[in-house]
Parts: C-alpha cells; structure tokens; sequence
C-alpha cells in the first residue's frame, strides 16, 4: 500500500492547446495510477487558470487548484521564485514539465523529457532556448529528483550538473490511446481526398521533428510504392517555416485520440524521424496499433523499428519503400513492435513513480 502522503501534480499541460507529448505523459501517468486500483497516494492537481469550457482536469477526480492566472503568467511567476502559495503545503510536488515551482518546505520531482535545445539548439527558437535553459538549471539546483524516460536523458542531465543519485529512469508506457473511431476515422480521410492505402507521420510541425526531409523523402518514394499513396501528416503547427504543398500529401492537423488510433490502425507504415528525441511516443503508439515503424534511433521504440539516420534523405527513402511495399519486412516490424510495447504499460510507469514519491 502506498504512503498515505499527498502528492501535488502539476498538471498545466493537460489544458494547453495544443496538446503535446508532456500532456500525453501526463494523461498516462494519470491513468497509471487509476489502474493501481487504490495503491496509489492521494493526489492533487495543479494548474493555471480554468478554461471556459470543459476541464479536462475535472475527469480524473481528483481536486483541482487552478491559478486566477493563465498558464504563461503563472510560469513566468514560478520561474522567478514567485506564485508558490497555489501550491500550499505540499510534501511532494512532481511536476510533469520543467515548468515547476519550488516552495521551500516541499521535495519537487521534475520530469525532464529531454535536453534537446541543447542537442538541436538552432531547430529552436532563441526565446525558446533561453526558457528552457534557465528552467533546467533551476531544476538542476532545487530538485529533489530528476526524472528521466530514458537511460540517454539521464546521462545528459548527469552530464549538465545533477548528482546521479538524484536522477531516476522511469520508462514511459503506450497504452493509452482509446479503441479506435473507425467512422470518424475514414470520415476524416474522405474529407482529405483519402481513398486509398497511405503512409502516416504524428508530430507537431516544427524543425527538430524533420518533416522537410521526411516530406523529401516521401516525394522520393512516392512514384517507387506499389501505388503512389498519400502521406497523411497529424499534427498541430508549431514555430518556423511552414510545410510547401506537394503531392499526394495531407495535412490532417489535430485529431482526437480516437480518430488517431484508427488512423495508426489503417496506415501501410508510421514515418517518425526527428533529430533527436528524448523516448518518443507516436513510434509504440504505432507498434501497439500493429503498424511497421521508420524512426531515428531513440530510447521508446528498444530497437524495434526501422532504424535510420534522420539526417540521410536517401536512407529515409529505402526505409519507406520496405515498410510501406515489403510484405516480409513489415511482418517482422510488426512482431518486433508487439513485443516491444508489450513491455511498456502505464501502471507500471506509475508504479515506479509512487515509489519514488514514497522515497521524498
């Protein structure tokens, strides 16, 4: 049974718009915990100002402090030691992103994602990298405990200045997406001009997610597939040079996660190459989906997917064509990615966090 403690959440990134990979790991951690089935503390929910409309906070049943301010104020506050007294009297904070508060009197966890804008500094912007680099040496400093989803973060966090024993490993899950909406689904590819097989890419438009190259290749592959089928493109824009129009590509924007699922159900292949990547969603939600992966190597997909360099158009490109077009290549991704999401479950994910708040 767990310590009866409460637990903060910080769990601002649940009502951002768009969503993003930190609110995925947040909902997941969520519903980790859900399925403890009452080994789990007492939580609180911490966040920025409520939305007009539906609170998706609201649906876990847990209480819910919500700042008179909106979210981008309340940061801006916590970033200069400000703005605690939402928090209160917490023992344990986890925060979710490196957007975290520190009161004195409270051990905080912060989950750091990945160092990217270190690694990729130009596929971010200059305001961008001046957030993120003051707030990790925040977290550098103040937190109790930095943790990782992967053993390459916490080598890079070791690396810039936190004690080792003070950074845990906790390998994120994939099983959270819903079953799929088939109706809404292939409603969705109708309004697209979508009537045949098609190749699929998930990730916000931005540099560090490759999609100039992704798209290069595609363009490449396109007249070499069995049919010159589409590349349907999910996802919400994010900062720098907007997509060019090009043949046979879609752009579907945001979708539910039911229509997601039913879209990772129906593609020929997942195409997910950014040039660096701190574990890596879209790729397991895939593999759990039963579709082949062409993905940079990063820590999520343990190998199982089609391995490239994201900076080598050409290889993106064969890659492509042989988990798209080889049948005999695409059943053994198949099979690699079922026994490789077979190990990545969401309770167990917060099993390992409630340990670890235990242990604050």
């Amino acid at each position: 049974m767990a310590d009866a403690r409460e637990v903060t959440l910080v769990a601002d990134q649940l009502r951002a718009r768009p969503t993003s990979g930190i609110a995925t790991y947040t909902r997941g951690l969520l519903q980790g915990l859900q399925a403890m089935d009452g080994d789990a503390p007492p939580l609180v929910l911490v966040a920025g100002r409520a939305p007009a409309g539906p609170d998706e906070l609201a649906r876990w049943g847990h209480p819910v402090r919500s700042s008179r301010l909106p979210s981008r104020l309340l940061t801006r506050l916590w970033d200069r030691g400000l703005g605690e007294g939402l928090i209160g009297s917490a023992g344990v904070i986890h925060s979710t992103s490196l957007a975290t508060p520190y009161p004195d009197a409270s051990a905080v966890a912060v989950m750091v994602h990945d160092l990217a804008w270190r690694e990729v500094p130009d596929a971010f912007p200059a305001r961008g990298r001046r957030w993120h680099e003051h707030a990790f040496r925040r977290c550098v400093r103040h937190a109790a405990a930095a943790v990782t989803p992967s053993e390459r973060t916490a080598a890079l966090v070791a690396e810039a200045g936190v004690d080792a024993e003070r950074i845990i490993v906790i390998p994120e899950g994939c099983d959270h997406l819903p079953p799929a909406d088939s109706l809404r689904t292939d409603a969705l590819l109708r309004s697209l001009g979508v009537t045949t097989p098609y190749l699929l890419s998930v990730s916000t438009l931005e540099p560090r997610k490759n999609l100039v190259r992704v798209l290069d290749a595609y363009r490449r592959a396109r007249n070499l597939l069995p049919e010159p089928w589409p590349l349907v493109i999910v996802g919400p824009a994010g900062w720098g040079p907007a997509l060019r129009p090009a043949p046979g590509v879609k752009l579907a924007g945001v979708v539910s996660d039911s229509v997601l699922a039913g879209l990772y159900a129906g593609a020929r292949c997942l195409a997910y190459v950014p040039l660096v990547e701190g574990w890596g969603l879209p790729p397991v939600e895939a593999m759990a989906a039963c579709t082949p992966v062409v993905a940079s190597p990063m820590p999520s997909t343990g190998g199982a997917a089609l391995e490239v360099d994201p900076t080598d158009t050409e290889a993106i490109t064969a890659a492509l064509l042989a988990a798209a077009g080889d049948e005999r290549c695409r059943s053994e991704l198949v099979t690699g990615g079922l026994l490789r999401v077979a190990e990545l479950r969401w309770e167990d994910a917060a099993r390992r966090h409630v340990a670890l708040w235990n242990s604050l």
